[in-house]
């Protein structure tokens, strides 16, 4: 890439991110199978069930622990690959506040779609349809929303191309910066949405333990 592209750090740090939120994402939904759904299609819930497992001590975790463990990831992975870039390219553009903040958008960007799959996949109880839906959703919403606005404010689903375009403009806008805030927030107040639909789908449903076989 330093050869054929450009000299510049930015070229590699947003081929990393694209990465991040194109790639990575994929990979973490499926590592993610058993904790969206999988234990239920195993019955592997009739222990803990029997011992007085709630439905929110069962839900909550999940969303707490996953989507941060992916948003840290996402920003590790970023930081690193900026590191990377600085000896690769001769041109240093991208400062290590940018470097950070690109990198905590491509983890809000992931936190989205893990949410997503931990909710279609316990309120389903079929891991491996939820995460084909959320690979698929995550590959063509964003182009799709893209079409629509250019801007990538006030569009959770557009928050990668939103990195992007600050990686492009050399940093954050005192403008952008309040944009940048409300779309975040969007994207929180989506994902806690989600967790209350998963709340809701377990306790609206009763899981089926019946069967010969019980997995611990």
């Amino acid at each position: 890439m330093t050869e054929i592209l450009s000299e510049s750090t930015s070229i590699g740090f947003q081929s990393a991110l694209e990465s991040i939120t194109g790639i990575g994402l994929i990979v973490m939904i499926i590592l993610l199978n058993k904790a969206a759904g999988g234990e239920q299609k195993k019955r592997a819930v009739i222990i803990p069930r029997s011992a007085g497992l709630q439905n929110f001590s069962f839900i909550f975790p999940k969303f707490i622990i996953y989507p941060l463990s992916g948003f840290v990831f996402s920003v590790i992975a970023s930081l690193a690959a900026w590191l990377v870039s600085i000896p690769l390219f001769e041109v240093n553009d991208v400062t290590f506040a940018t470097a950070l903040l690109c990198g905590a958008l491509a983890g809000v960007c992931v936190m989205l779609y893990i949410c997503f799959h931990l909710t279609l996949g316990t309120a389903s109880g079929r891991a491996g349809m939820s995460a084909a839906v959320c690979i698929t959703v995550s590959v063509l919403l964003p182009a799709i929303m893209a079409q629509v606005s250019t801007d990538y404010v006030y569009n959770p689903f557009t928050i990668q191309y939103l990195a992007s375009m600050i990686l492009q403009s050399g940093g954050l806008s005192q403008s952008q910066a309040v944009n940048t805030i409300v779309t975040i927030a969007f994207a929180l107040a989506i994902m806690g949405v989600m967790f209350f639909i998963a709340l809701f789908a377990q306790n609206a449903k009763r899981i089926d333990n019946s069967g010969n076989e019980i997995e611990l």
